[in-house]
């Protein structure tokens, strides 16, 4: 049977999505699915529309709306009213009580979330307090919105499903487009996300992408190409927007696709984003969600699509969601704040962003009437032309205002980043180091007191999460406009940031510029001769302008952060020896090659971020950086002398060859802070010089272990002419490594390369959370060992082949932990079985199994699975087959009490058996 090809990831920063291996080292855009929070699809569903794509990439988010169609096109109305609540049990762990009332713990409101993992949120009060010491509350995000805990979307959601999927005849066939209007704030990007989800599996394509009032329509096809195809193309970051919008037309002409555009503001944007939409008569389907009428109409067919329109909350489900943030059950008030709840309710005017944020700062005060009077007066009233931005002004005011000092220095700093930017979370708490913003008492870890700032201002609903990792860890945000725009004001009152080339940030100078925000995306614009920038502390730029100021001119510059700027010269870093007071320098720059000699003289630099560039070799004086806390670098060797960088917690990705320098790597094992490590193994087997380059760089890895090595990730060579010669060497990680790391949480390995078995090292990992391993052949023992780890969260198994003697069986009381496993095997003719009270905690399941074989598929014990992936490989079988099995695998997961959310991937559809081949087999047999 031919091999499927292999799900492997190929490096890079975004090391943990799987690419096709023609495309290996390149990694799409497109977000993770989310393993929870997906709603199941409706029964009918149009034959063999499975999805049917090699890598687990969709876009999933939650929001709120109600429908309506627009009466000039003639449509049916309807009418719903729901929003996004975040519903915490009464019952909810370390929940303070005083005097005044039982305090639950606090919540995230979600709006326009883009999430890869988790499905509500939990927290309790510590998540508030700001102090030095406080420790990040592990259950932040640890659960993403489920399907009862949306308030009234269930309606609309169905609505938009059926209008989406109706049709008779041929019309059935015809590309239709969905309209979704409504203001700021009332959710219509959850409406969307929500059907995003609920139609999964119905297409043979998907994307779903947020525009913005600036959009960079290129990134944006980027995005769209990328999502649809599953793969990353070479040369994309040359491409012009035709080529972008011929390839997606290509890829779209003959598929059945579903495309979500949100938060469209100019016609331009859409007519340009509709060239690449291909109109065919496949079935397809496309929903646009905007805050503007004529662009809702304008995205529409005149003849039968139709304007989805958002209303306000009703009275009702603003009730209900608003008690549950605050008290965890829609039913619990107490008597004596009925009558204030309904007061402050109309304020909100029926906003579930509204509501959300100002029962987020509820929750955190004293449940008395006194205190709620307080905060309702604060809100006040206005008798401004909208009364509806008026007032949601004043709530996000509100919350704002009540932030403490440091938090509202942490969240203004946000607003130097684009509208519908992605914050990662390291970056962002890096950089607020760097600023100073992160005052430390008693040694304190400056990162960790970092990450409880990040966790308190998603906590107080100030921003959004958007990736969330298995443990409940949110890795990246985004802010949602109107708070931006908030933000953006406060900025400009304060004289806290200068907004240069971004339509939407007034330019307004004060004085001297502090932090200077440089947005070329959609326009070249120049920063005033007149602005004083010899005080500017951080520079961020985005896109590129040859008016861009000289580094010369800043003169305590601690900041410097530039990305996308294709076109910059490298003679524009000469003078960067000149900035002795940075303390964070980040480029994504494609464009950039090398580095000044001079680097080494920026003795204050603790972040440096290059793994955006195409630099190929470090400045020697690097080593010289005795601060220096983070290096990221793209595949590059280590410098000499690497071990005279003491202060150095992450070091990645460093590229491991016959070329690199035996002392060198054992020079690494002198980086005794060491956290992070990230190599890139691109060591030939039969290069004489192996076996010292190996003995030097495990006596490292036997040091860092011993000491602080937290996470050890290893990835292979990027070249598919020669990926055979590489990984063979690594049999010296079986047993040597001794004594265990007894500090590592996570260990990745992506290269060709599979262990005979478990490591015996990796069995006394009593910390492990997350660990990917490719072991061949994979047996029950393995499983056994595996499943003994008493603290492994998110377990990744690749092998050839199963132990053909035995059906793998998943026993009682293992992985006790496990919330995500994803499971491999190219040849497993038994299947696989888990029985009772195996991963009890288990929430995400991928699964790959032959169809040509007769499987059990055992997961009726998976009580806690919310989230399955299944993967058929076709090679060999028949369609009958094929389809046969995705039936008994949709049955099994009905039959679970989660409903997990399904997706059903085929592998080697081409190598199918021919039906006429199987009866002329039979034939010959009988015969």
């Amino acid at each position: 049977m031919a091999r499927p090809p292999k799900m492997r990831c190929t490096g890079g920063r975004q090391h943990d999505r799987c690419r096709l291996p023609q495309y290996a080292g390149h990694h799409t855009s497109a977000p993770e699915q989310p393993s929870r929070g997906c709603f199941r699809a409706p029964h009918a569903r149009s034959p063999r529309t499975t999805r049917r794509v090699p890598s687990p990439a969709a876009l999933a988010c939650p929001h709120t709306a109600r429908h309506v169609s627009s009466p000039t096109i003639g449509s049916r109305c309807h009418t719903a009213h729901y929003a996004l609540p975040t519903p915490l049990p009464s019952d909810a762990p370390d929940a303070p009580v005083d005097a005044a009332g039982p305090k639950v713990p606090t919540s995230i409101g979600r709006v326009r979330l883009k999430l890869t993992g988790r499905w509500g949120y939990r927290f309790d009060e510590r998540a508030f307090q700001s102090t030095p010491t406080t420790a990040i509350d592990l259950r932040l995000p640890s659960l993403y919105a489920e399907q009862d805990g949306l308030v009234g979307i269930d309606k609309p959601r169905d609505d938009l499903v059926s209008l989406l999927m109706e049709g008779e005849g041929s019309s059935v066939q015809h590309l239709k487009v969905i309209s979704v209007v409504g203001p700021g704030g009332l959710g219509k990007t959850t409406l969307a996300c929500q059907v995003y989800r609920r139609l999964e599996g119905h297409f043979q394509c998907q994307a779903f992408v947020s525009l913005s009032q600036q959009p960079d329509v290129k990134k944006i096809l980027r995005n769209i190409l990328c999502q649809v195809s599953q793969q990353e193309y070479l040369n994309m970051e040359i491409w012009d927007e035709e080529k972008f919008i011929n390839a997606i037309r290509d890829f779209l002409q003959s598929k059945r696709y579903f495309i979500v555009i949100d938060d469209i503001w100019s016609t331009q944007a859409w007519k340009t984003i509709k060239c690449a939409l291909y109109v065919n008569n496949c079935g397809s389907r496309i929903m646009t969600t905007t805050r503007i009428v004529s662009i809702a109409k304008s995205c529409s067919s005149p003849h039968s699509d139709h304007v989805y329109e958002l209303m306000p909350l009703s009275t009702e489900n603003s009730k209900s969601l608003f008690f549950k943030r605050i008290f965890g059950s829609e039913d619990t008030c107490p008597p004596q704040l009925e009558e204030i709840s309904f007061k402050i309710l109309e304020k909100c005017k029926g906003s579930s962003l509204a509501i959300v944020t100002i029962a987020s700062l509820l929750a955190n005060k004293v449940s008395t009437e006194e205190e709620w009077d307080r905060v309702y007066s604060s809100i006040g009233s206005t008798l401004e032309k909208d009364p509806y931005v008026e007032e949601m002004r004043r709530i996000l005011s509100l919350s704002y205002d009540d932030l403490p000092h440091h938090l509202k220095t942490c969240l203004l700093y946000l607003s130097i980043f684009p509208e519908d930017y992605e914050i990662e979370r390291d970056r962002l708490v890096k950089r607020w180091i760097a600023e100073g913003f992160i005052d430390t008492e008693h040694g304190q870890d400056l990162q960790e007191i970092g990450k409880c700032h990040f966790n308190d201002l998603i906590n107080r609903n100030m921003v959004q999460p958007v990736k969330i990792q298995y443990d409940g860890q949110v890795d990246s945000c985004r802010v949602h406009d109107m708070i931006l725009d908030l933000l953006v004001s406060k900025s400009i009152e304060e004289n806290f940031a200068t907004f240069v080339g971004d339509e939407n940030k007034k330019l307004v100078l004060k004085g001297k510029v502090s932090h200077l925000s440089l947005n070329y995306y959609s326009q070249d614009a120049m920063l005033p001769s007149t602005a004083i920038i010899s005080h500017c502390r951080s520079l961020s730029a985005f896109g590129y302008s040859d008016q861009m100021p000289s580094l010369v001119k800043f003169q305590v510059l601690r900041v410097l952060d530039i990305e996308n700027s294709e076109e910059m010269e490298h003679k524009y870093f000469e003078h960067i020896r000149r900035l002795i007071h940075l303390e964070y320098l980040r480029l994504d720059l494609r464009s950039i090659a090398a580095l000044p000699e001079q680097l080494g003289e920026l003795q204050h630099l603790r972040t440096l971020d290059l793994g955006g560039t195409k630099i190929t070799k470090l400045p020697k004086s690097i080593v010289q950086l005795q601060n220096l806390t983070c290096l990221r670098v793209s595949n590059l060797e280590l410098p000499e002398k690497v071990g005279n960088l003491h202060a150095l917690q992450e070091l990645s990705e460093i590229k491991i060859s016959q070329n690199c320098s035996a002392s060198t790597l054992l020079g690494l094992g002198s980086l005794t802070k060491l956290r992070i490590l990230r190599l890139r193994w691109c060591i030939v087997n039969s290069h004489t010089y192996t076996r010292a380059l190996v003995d030097n760089l495990l006596s490292s890895l036997h040091k860092l272990g011993r000491l602080n090595l937290r996470s050890l990730c290893i990835h292979g060579y990027l070249s598919l002419r020669i990926q055979d010669y590489y990984g063979r060497s690594l049999d010296f990680l079986m047993d040597s490594w001794f004594p265990t790391p007894h500090l590592l949480q996570k260990f990745e390995l992506s290269l060709d390369y599979y262990f005979p078995r478990i490591p015996s090292w990796i069995a006394w990992l009593g910390k492990h959370t997350n660990l990917k391993v490719n072991v061949d052949p994979v047996e029950n023992e393995t499983l056994e060992t595996l499943g003994n780890l008493p603290s492994l969260m998110c377990l990744w198994v690749t092998s050839k082949a199963a132990n053909p003697k035995e059906r793998l069986v998943v026993r009682s009381g293992k992985f006790i932990c496990l919330k995500e496993f994803h499971f491999t095997c190219w040849s497993n003719r038994s299947g696989m079985m888990f029985e009772a009270d195996a991963m009890p905690n288990l929430e995400k399941l991928c699964i790959s199994f032959n169809a040509s074989t007769s499987l059990s598929f055992g997961i009726w014990h998976l009580s806690s699975l919310s989230h399955l992936v299944v993967e058929i490989i076709c090679s060999g079988a028949t369609v009958q087959e094929v389809e046969a099995l995705e039936e008994d695998i949709r049955s099994a997961a009905n039959l679970l009490p989660n409903r997990p959310t399904l997706e059903v991937r085929m592998w080697d559809e081409e190598n199918m058996a021919k039906e006429e081949n199987m009866a002329e087999g039979e034939v010959s047999t009988s015969s």
